[in-house]
């Protein structure tokens, strides 16, 4: 028996690091044209089998279940050019791509039958076009052509997926201490600062106008698509010129000293901890609820209970919670990154709760025992897999020792001291 629960991250286009430009290139990512027009979408490259059904099938959206606001924003990518923050092509294919992969890894496990139920499947995203965007490319890679008027889609307020949990004001704390740790080191780099003079002046804007616009994102979106970096027509004050590819590796140099610096100091661990509990205390019920239904000698309803879930989400979703399950290790995600929960149960007849397992992927990488909750869990051929009974009691109790807590609860609201 097998659950699922896929966490994606979107985002404008491939994010492709300096390691990656000179070769090691995920086969899942591809390089892309920046803009996307209208009826003329398909026909910009890349492409996919998938796309031009795609296209046609989100027109039928209407016939769907959608979650206020979710039913005004646009099912299709539908801007003339490529503006920060929007999806392209690249991120469309991108995630018909990841649904794809998914489908043909599920489809021998017989995950969902052919004639599913609403009651199956979960699908939520946040308000932001290109979250609901990425959520459909990737539902229709792993269901094609599905049936509209089966699909509820649930909106999340929160890049957090915190639901009614949201209030915590420890986390707020710790994220406030992380943002001034993160000022501090960036404020120490003499190199990074006359880098940011040096674009200012190329640009002709001032040093705190360019710092305050994190530059990074834009040049990212440039250096993913291939695209020259912005250049600006040379004027009397002696402005202009064309940002360059050193200046990015300095900015990213700091970045991944930042990475550094960051699991030193702990802050964004004990952030993270508190920001994603919610989420991980509502995968681990619906885990536990599938695992319970499934016990032999209990017959679950047929179509009742749900089997596969999809939270369409952000960089400062999967962040966190890279984080809160230990893989302090994994860098910033990439565009397009998944994060996957996998429940697994036992072939043996006389199968008991007990034998129930959790296997968690990022990128399609088994990252199982690197997380906090199984790095010490023996592996053997017997027992490939760790149980979910060491996920449940991290995330109900053990994952609060790190705040000197042992509930939610008392996490948020104690007074420091």
């Amino acid at each position: 028996m097998l659950f699922g629960v896929v966490l994606c991250v979107k985002l404008c286009s491939l994010w492709k690091n300096l390691a990656q430009q000179v070769g090691n290139y995920l086969k899942l990512f591809i390089d892309a044209h920046p803009s996307i027009a209208g009826d003329s979408f398909y026909l910009l490259k890349p492409s996919h089998p998938l796309l031009d059904s795609f296209i046609h099938h989100m027109g039928l959206g209407g016939r769907g279940h959608w979650e206020s606001p979710l039913a005004s924003v646009p099912r299709l990518p539908n801007h003339s050019a490529c503006e920060m923050g929007e999806l392209t092509q690249t991120g469309v294919v991108q995630h018909l791509r990841n649904g794809q992969l998914l489908h043909h890894a599920y489809k021998e496990h017989n995950l969902l039958p052919s004639d599913w139920s609403p009651r199956q499947i979960w699908v939520e995203t946040t308000g932001k076009s290109r979250t609901l965007q990425s959520g459909l490319a990737f539902i229709y890679g792993f269901l094609p052509d599905f049936d509209w008027t089966k699909m509820n889609v649930r909106h999340q307020w929160s890049t957090l997926f915190c639901g009614s949990a949201c209030d915590c004001p420890a986390r707020n704390r710790y994220l406030e201490e992380e943002q001034r740790r993160q000022y501090q080191l960036r404020a120490a780099n003499t190199e990074l600062e006359r880098t940011y003079m040096d674009m200012a002046r190329t640009l002709g804007l001032l040093t705190r106008q360019l710092r305050a616009a994190n530059p990074v994102d834009s040049l990212l979106c440039h250096l993913c698509h291939g695209l020259s970096f912005p250049c600006v027509p040379m004027g009397e004050s002696g402005a202009g010129g064309c940002l360059t590819i050193e200046q990015f590796a300095v900015i990213r140099r700091q970045q991944l000293e930042d990475e550094v610096d960051r699991r030193r100091a702990g802050l964004y661990h004990k952030y993270a901890i508190l920001a994603m509990y919610p989420y991980l205390n509502r995968t681990a019920a619906k885990m536990e609820r599938v695992a319970k239904s499934s016990e032999a000698g209990r017959q679950a309803r047929s179509g009742a209970k749900e089997v596969f879930t999809l939270s369409s989400a952000h960089d400062v979703t999967v962040a966190p919670l890279l984080s809160a399950l230990g893989l302090e290790e994994a860098r910033f995600p990439r565009f397009a990154a998944r994060v996957v929960f996998e429940l697994w149960k036992s072939e043996k007849p006389k199968a008991k709760y007990g034998e129930v397992f959790i296997r968690v992927l990022y990128n399609g990488e088994d990252v199982t025992f690197h997380t906090t909750f199984c790095r010490t869990q023996e592996r053997h051929v017997s027992q490939p897999l760790c149980p979910l009974k060491n996920f449940l009691s991290f995330v109900r109790k053990d994952m609060f020792s790190i705040v000197n807590a042992t509930s939610y609860k008392e996490a948020c609201y104690r007074r420091p001291g």
